[in-house]
Order: structure tokens, then C-alpha cells, then sequence
């Protein structure tokens, strides 16, 4: 099953900060906020990736293009023309198709615009600045039972994010703009879809969370999966210092690799 990752927002709240790169080539403990989504669903063997790059997308491409490189030893001897030897490397089981989605597409535009790659098949989608401990095998689990055509992780954490109206058999209802704290559930990405979705997504203006999202919940077609673990978004640098303390700590749940 293939993974979509949307990885071309500017993030500008970061980059206030005076950090330039795009958001998901924003480091935790070392290594692109990018690199911990991919390393969680490669543990539950999703390794197949397309990832939607925009803003600054030729520096996700040249991380990925050195990559072996960047995570193996290697002694450059100069005095034999330039020989080049790897002690060791860490590898990776994984497909990446990087495809450029345009500068200020919005969320909906990248997804219709990697279609092709697609294949016709059900795949996974989540966002490029957030990590979580939500079971992918339950949430597939879950959208597989109810024949829909997405499935939403949905979370609680506060109230500064647009609210999710769902009954209590988890069909999406509707949505809510931003409230005070309420308990409210919000959309934390790490949602499962159907091809069908594309039929929902025109141009490169489209916002996946508001017409096409509003049109599947009218529809009865969505699903929430309510995850009640860790979930945390980096919007900026204090959430990254949150990640980063995390795994200083050697308490962040959401690395679940060695």
C-alpha cells in the first residue's frame, strides 16, 4: 500500500523563526520530521512513498538523492584517484517517488495531481509535521469494515484547531471553525483513501479540508477513528521543542524503531 505524504506547505510560521527550509526538512533529534513519519509506517511495512513536494521540494529531493551517503561511513582516499569506500550503511526498504505539486497548491491540488502514481489503489495520506502512536493496522483495519471513502484519525487536543462532528457510530457529520476548548475532535491526518476520492478534488485551488471533506460528510462517506494516544503537530518552534524534549527524554511515543 502506498503512502502519500503532503511535504510542500511553507510552513511560515516555522520560518519566522528564521528557519528557511520547508517545514517537514525541519529536524527532531537529528533527522527531518519527514524522515520519523516515513520510519513509523515503514515499521508497520508500509515503505512505498509519494511524497507532494512544493515549497523548496529540491531540498526533500537532494536529501533523498544522498541519502545512502548521508547514513553510511565512508573514507575518501584522494591519493588513489579519488577512491571512494563504505565501512558501513544503513538502508532503507523503501520506494520514494518525490513529485514536485506546485508552489502554492493547495492540499486537495497535490493529492489530484499525484493520481497517476496512485494506481487505482486504496492508499494512506497523513501530513508532513506531524507524529503519532495511532495503530495503522487498526485504523486500516477499521476503514476496510466500514466501506467508506476515508478514513480520518481523529484526536483530542485542544482548542485551537477546527472541530470534527461525528455520531457514535463514527460517520463524519459535519465540521466546526475553530472554538474555545471544548473537548472537540480534530483531524490529526493518517487517513486511509479510497481512489474514489479523486472524483472530490478538482485544481491546484482545492482545499482537501473544506469542500471535498464537507461533500464526503454530507454524503455519509467518511470515517473517524478516534485515537486517544500521543499526537503532536509542529507548527512552531515551541512545538519542536516539545518533539525535541521527547526524545531527549527517551519518551517519545512515537518512535518505535531501534
Amino acid at each position: 500500500m502506498k503512502v502519500v505524504i503532503l511535504a510542500g506547505g511553507q510552513g511560515t510560521r516555522i520560518a519566522e523563526s528564521g528557519d528557511p527550509r520547508p517545514k517537514p526538512m525541519v529536524e527532531i533529534g537529528g533527522q527531518p520530521i519527514l524522515w520519523h513519519i516515513m520510519k513509523y509506517y515503514s515499521h508497520y511495512g508500509l515503505n512505498d512513498f509519494i511524497i507532494c513536494c512544493g515549497y523548496m521540494g529540491y531540498m526533500i529531493k537532494e536529501y533523498f538523492s544522498n541519502y545512502y551517503l548521508h547514513r553510511s561511513d565512508i573514507t575518501f582516499d584522494f591519493s588513489q584517484d579519488n577512491k571512494m569506500t563504505v565501512h558501513s550503511n544503513i538502508a532503507e526498504p523503501w520506494k520514494v517517488t518525490l513529485v514536485d505539486t506546485g508552489q502554492n497548491t493547495m492540499t486537495g491540488g497535490r493529492i489530484k495531481r499525484v493520481e497517476k502514481y496512485v494506481n487505482g489503489e486504496t492508499f494512506m495520506m497523513t501530513y508532513g509535521d506531524g507524529v503519532s502512536d495511532v495503530n495503522l493496522n487498526d485504523l486500516l483495519e477499521q476503514h476496510r469494515n466500514n466501506n467508506k471513502t476515508i478514513t480520518i484519525t481523529a484526536v483530542q487536543p485542544g482548542g485551537r484547531y477546527g472541530l470534527i462532528d461525528f455520531d457514535d457510530r463514527g460517520e463524519v457529520r459535519g465540521f466546526r471553525e475553530k472554538a474555545v476548548e471544548d473537548g472537540g475532535w480534530i483531524n490529526a491526518g493518517f487517513m486511509v483513501m479510497e481512489p474514489k476520492i479523486f472524483d472530490y478534488l478538482t485544481d491546484d485551488t482545492c482545499t482537501l479540508e473544506f469542500k471535498p471533506f464537507e461533500q464526503l460528510s454530507n454524503e455519509n462517506n467518511m470515517q473517524a477513528y478516534r485515537h486517544y494516544g500521543y499526537w503532536q503537530a509542529m507548527d512552531t518552534q515551541r512545538d519542536r521543542g516539545f518533539l525535541e524534549q521527547r526524545l531527549e527524554e527517551n519518551d517519545a511515543p512515537w518512535k518505535v524503531w531501534d
